[in-house]
């Protein structure tokens, strides 16, 4: 895992929901940013992907930049071609930009590892530096626990508060991201 401090790697990608190029400085202001790596197909993300628009609706107002990523190979799972990621955009209602990273080079850069993996950076100055990588919350497909989102809520308030990420950090678990073969 990318260590706690680690300065967010830039990016330059297109939002599948409006073609617009998002970059990583367009959420200089902020003082907080998410980056959630997310897919179509992943049971994982299809299991908390209502609790994510959530998550945009209720720290909309709030010094955050919040943006989601797919990175997965699209010849080998084509639900997570960028037109199919605008529909799941649209019928979950994402607020937030999600963005289509063909390269992979994005995912690399950040060390995702799982849909859902997220990501969240404290601004120091003029440079996000993460805070916070770990799970949603311990929800899991079939296990019975209800979506609550509490470990990266409570990691986003603190952040957004000015205070220490509470611990443990427990990392995400979901499918692998879907890299090409070399």
């Amino acid at each position: 895992m990318v260590a706690l401090g680690t300065k967010a790697p830039p990016f330059a990608l297109n939002d599948v929901r409006t073609g617009r190029t998002v970059r990583l400085e367009d959420f200089k202001g902020q003082v907080a940013l998410l980056v959630m790596f997310i897919c179509r197909h992943c049971p994982f993300v299809v299991h908390v992907q209502r609790e994510l628009a959530a998550l945009g609706r209720d720290y909309e107002g709030q010094p955050l930049g919040l943006v989601a990523i797919s990175s997965n190979d699209v010849t080998s799972h084509p639900d997570d071609a960028p037109a199919r990621l605008a529909e799941q955009a649209r019928e979950q209602g994402f607020g937030f930009p999600y963005l289509f990273d063909e390269s992979q080079a994005v995912a690399r850069a950040y060390d995702a590892a799982c849909t859902p993996d997220f990501f969240l950076f404290r601004r120091d100055n003029d440079e996000f530096r993460l805070a916070y990588r770990g799970q949603l919350d311990d929800s899991r497909p079939d296990n019975g626990k209800p979506v609550t989102g509490q470990d990266l809520r409570q990691a986003l308030d603190a952040v957004l508060a000015g205070r220490p990420v509470p611990e443990p950090q427990r990392p995400s678990i979901g499918c692998n991201i879907k890299f090409r073969s070399a």
